[in-house]
């Protein structure tokens, strides 16, 4: 099922890539961006995950901590997104059990629509995110949540297509309404 805006977020007890512990009351009294991506070699993710190292240094001076999941098994998120060095956890979730969770599911349409997005598609390329080992549901559509520090989902965010996150103006303005 999916969360709505106003619930409580979903409670999780996860490793992330490097072996750390993580659950959400981890995450008590702070303000979280938690992202649900494709499978690791996936171009527009690794753009997105990209965008969001770009930012980290201002959001997390704004109190903002990120937290991502792939599909992908670990080995295979090392190989792509590893890439990256991103300053915040990424777990992988090949089960998808925390996908399910959090209502996060694939979606043929959403999957066919994100071909016209062929600019997106070129800047991923553009930046050396290329296609690669297709792990998990080839049709997963991305998730984002804001969750405030009360562990209250303040805003979900379940994506269009393959490609389509919470816009990074939202997050900015949430963070900016403090």
């Amino acid at each position: 099922m999916r969360i709505q805006n106003g619930e409580p977020a979903r409670d999780f007890q996860v490793e992330d890539l490097f072996g750390k512990q993580i659950s959400l009351s981890d995450f008590k009294g702070k303000k979280l961006l938690l992202s649900f991506y494709r499978y690791a070699s996936c171009p527009l993710c690794n753009l997105r995950v990209h965008n969001l190292v770009q930012r980290y240094p201002q959001y997390h001076e704004k109190g903002l901590e990120m937290l991502g999941f792939f599909q992908s098994p670990a080995e295979t998120i090392y190989r792509y997104v590893g890439k990256q060095d991103a300053p915040f956890s990424i777990v992988p979730d090949p089960g998808l059990e925390v996908y399910r969770l959090y209502g996060v599911e694939g979606s043929l349409v959403g999957f066919l629509k994100a071909s016209l997005k062929v600019g997106d598609m070129i800047s991923a390329v553009r930046k050396g995110f290329l296609p690669g080992k297709m792990d998990g549901v080839k049709t997963m559509v991305p998730a984002d949540f804001l969750i405030g520090p009360d562990l209250i989902v303040e805003r979900a965010y379940y994506g269009k297509d393959i490609g389509d996150h919470m816009p990074i103006p939202e997050i900015e303005a949430w963070l900016a309404a403090g």
